[in-house]
């Protein structure tokens, strides 16, 4: 199990299984597990409308699981809660906290950033000490419908720009991932796809195949300007 920050950093590659909001423990757990039988290799947490006991009680679980897995585990937005449940790190939006007092305080943390369909954004966040960025809405998002579109080109463009790993996000399925992975993506940032499968495992290795076969390059480079 990797234990420094360079060692994680080196792992942000693969399916990145993204968890639905939902109140039942058990459910959410299995459903995960299931998940990172497939090949998830990092999970993010994210559950914005749950009472902050069920939100420790979950993401403490979740934490462990991923442990168990070998899997990266991520909190969506809250930096205290990913610190107190033992998870690699936190991912922050546009409004959910400023990136370099996170980094400030919690240096050994995987750090994600939000950037959306702007490459610029991932320069700022590389600036601010982030490890990841995520672009998307590369597709039509069910969970997200009114998310603004980012074209697969933004992908490498980010990616070139910062020198830091890009996940894809938004309306990833199957049949597209291997679109995204191809121009560019590092990981693949799934919800609906994944986890409203009758088979999760099965849809995480389906998820999964395009990083069997494209090459692993998302080892940080020199950034280039835009």
């Amino acid at each position: 199990m990797a234990t420094t920050r360079t060692e994680r950093i080196a792992r942000l590659r693969g399916l990145y299984a993204v968890t639905p909001e939902m109140e039942d423990d058990d459910v959410l757990v299995a459903l995960v597990e299931s998940a990172l039988a497939g090949g998830a290799r990092l999970v993010q947490y994210r559950a914005k409308a749950s009472a902050p006991s069920v939100r420790v009680r979950q993401a403490v679980a979740l934490a462990r699981a991923c442990r168990h897995h070998g899997a990266l585990f991520i909190v969506n937005d809250d930096a205290r809660l990913a610190i107190d449940s033992g998870a690699d790190g936190v991912h922050l939006g546009a409004q959910d906290g400023d990136p370099r007092a996170v980094r400030l305080a919690w240096p050994d943390a995987i750090l994600g950033v939000s950037c959306y369909d702007r490459p610029e954004l991932a320069v700022a966040a590389a600036e601010a000490g982030a490890d990841y960025v995520g672009i998307g809405s590369v597709f039509a998002s069910r969970v997200k419908p009114g998310a603004v579109r980012a074209p697969l080109e933004r992908l490498a463009q980010a990616r070139s720009a910062s020198g830091l790993a890009v996940a894809a996000i938004g309306g990833i399925t199957a049949a597209n991932a291997p679109l995204a992975v191809a121009a560019g993506a590092d990981m693949v940032a799934v919800i609906s796809a994944l986890f409203d499968s009758p088979d999760v495992a099965q849809a995480a290795r389906e998820l999964s195949r395009p990083f069997d076969t494209e090459p692993h390059s998302h080892v940080r480079t020199q950034p280039t300007a835009l």
